[in-house]
């Protein structure tokens, strides 16, 4: 069974500094919309199909998620994604691509054991992929490793409240974080090692309004509230492909309903003979 694409070529880039519809989203492009008022979305993607939709729908960038652990390998955390494993999706998101910025997630231990290490394993997954950008949860904790990120020209997005990685001294996934003196601490600290970005997940809406106000860097929000500077879903959570159901998430499709419902009518129809019909047959 074969497929075939085609795809238009990349378009060319702009000069403007912010983001349009159009022009090609880089790192300084993204960072500086947070200035021009502009509102940026952002939508996790795994492979070439789905890269290749979002990117046509006008999305700003595609973060590759260490969340593939769990919404496309059926971990239980996203602890167990290995570098090479978020290199392969990175590969798949960026051939998808033609103007999104294309982040990726770096996996739980390819940093936090040394700022070499980090530099190493995040050059890796720019050299491999093509991707723009790294994203490692933390702030105080990361910043010299968010430091010797950025001196290395890689950019990084920061990721501070609820981080998943650290399910396991949180207790569990989905704990809102409710420190606020900590959570400023440590988005100061991400911006001022050189953090172009900072993800803003599960705190409080009114702390999420006081970092994004004190910051000079776009906050990207997920389950905190409307002030951020945008908003990231998981790509599969937004469609309704998951049966996921936490306060801060809209479903903007039910694709898993309608994913039954097609196949369910297409092993019913194989099973009584009605597919393939003679509209289907070769002579």
């Amino acid at each position: 069974m074969g497929y075939s694409f085609t795809m238009s070529a990349k378009p060319k880039k702009t000069p403007a500094d912010t983001p349009t519809s159009s022009a090609v989203m880089t790192v300084p492009r993204f960072a500086a919309a947070k200035a021009s008022g502009t509102k940026l979305s952002v939508l996790t993607a795994y492979d070439f199909s789905w890269a290749g939709i979002f990117d046509a729908a006008g999305v700003d960038a595609l973060l590759v998620g260490d969340s593939v652990a769990m919404v496309v390998q059926g971990h239980a955390t996203t602890l167990p994604v290995t570098l090479d494993e978020i290199i392969y999706h990175a590969k798949l998101v960026v051939r998808g691509t033609r103007r999104a910025l294309v982040i990726v997630d770096m996996p739980f231990m390819s940093y936090q054991v040394s700022p070499t290490e980090a530099v190493r394993n995040a050059g890796r997954i720019l050299k491999e992929s093509g991707a723009s950008a790294v994203k490692v949860e933390g702030g105080q904790a990361q910043a010299d490793t968010i430091r010797a990120l950025t001196v290395a020209g890689i950019p990084v997005m920061a990721h501070e409240g609820m981080k998943p990685q650290s399910v396991r001294s949180l207790g569990g996934m989905g704990k809102i974080q409710r420190d606020e003196e900590t959570l400023i601490v440590d988005a100061r600290a991400a911006e001022q090692a050189g953090a172009f970005s900072i993800v803003l997940e599960l705190i409080p809406q009114a702390v999420a309004a006081r970092i994004t106000s004190e910051l000079s860097i776009p906050t990207i929000g997920i389950g905190a509230g409307p002030a951020c500077d945008g908003q990231v879903l998981v790509g599969y959570d937004m469609l309704g492909v998951t049966d996921f159901h936490p306060r801060f998430l809209k479903r903007f499709a039910n694709l898993r309903e309608e994913a039954i419902r097609a196949a369910t009518q297409y092993t019913s129809e194989v099973r009584n003979g009605s597919y393939p019909g003679p509209e289907h047959s070769h002579d």
